[in-house]
């Protein structure tokens, strides 16, 4: 187990260090009442003052009740300043013009709220000179269960390196509200979505083969694939680099 009094100096220092050579005032995130996004908020609130939490309900129920209420509820035990977009309009219109000449796929429209969601948080980064701090966290991001250029895109993140089991470590040193640990995990894509049900996979599995490196072999071979198909969304576009010159 990580000493999370050393790794809270650490993460903060870093946070400030990422702050300062950018020359940014602030910082801005996506507090979807999460478990990653409450740590990311904490992190960020401890390092800086000038921390702002969107959140961004977009079309889903669960995102204007249970979801938005542990927002609030993180927010203010924290004293992080939050303000709240509601992107199902822009959602429904989006897909409405596509309607019109192409047929999108279930999966294509589960991402573009997470797509529009980056989109807000990077035009308020812009408008305040802030940084956007993104939320995914290390078994989220071997097996690429985040949507590419939304939820995977920020300009820092301070929990990459940590599996789900440590991020709720480390959320109960902090003394995070317990409702947002006891939830099941989601991303909140559509009504009633639980990430291990959608995966196929037990994050006490996955964790288990990343920190330890243990796991039956239908897990573990669940793991590659996952990991595998989810490559593109770790490196950088493709450039071309033309022939070789002598």
């Amino acid at each position: 187990m990580r000493d999370y009094k050393i790794e809270l100096q650490n993460r903060t220092e870093f946070i400030r260090d990422v702050l300062a050579k950018s020359g940014c005032h602030g910082i801005v995130y996506g507090n979807s009442g999460g478990k990653d996004s409450t740590l990311v908020g904490i992190l960020c609130r401890k390092a800086c003052r000038n921390v702002l939490g969107v959140i961004m309900p977009c079309s889903v129920k669960q995102n204007l009740q249970r979801d938005r209420e542990d927002a609030i509820l993180l927010a203010r035990q924290f004293g992080i300043e939050t303000i709240t977009v509601d992107l199902g309009a822009a959602k429904e219109a989006l897909c409405a013009s596509a309607r019109q000449g192409l047929n999108l796929s279930d999966a294509a429209k589960l991402n573009i709220a997470p797509r529009l969601r980056m989109t807000m948080l990077y035009a308020i980064a812009q408008s305040k000179n802030y940084l956007v701090a993104g939320t995914t966290n290390r078994s989220e991001r071997h097996i690429g269960y985040f949507t590419k250029w939304g939820d995977g895109a920020c300009d820092f993140n301070p929990v990459s390196d940590l599996t789900v089991r440590e991020v709720y470590e480390f959320l109960r040193h902090l003394g995070a509200p317990g409702r947002i640990m006891e939830k099941a995990p989601s991303a909140g894509l559509f009504q009633g979505q639980r990430d291990e049900e959608e995966l196929g996979l037990s994050y006490r599995d996955l964790d288990s083969y990343l920190l330890q490196g243990e796991g039956s072999p239908q897990a573990v071979g669940k793991i590659g694939l996952l990991h595998q198909r989810s490559e593109h969304k770790r490196r950088l576009p493709v450039d071309y680099r033309g022939p070789s010159r002598p």
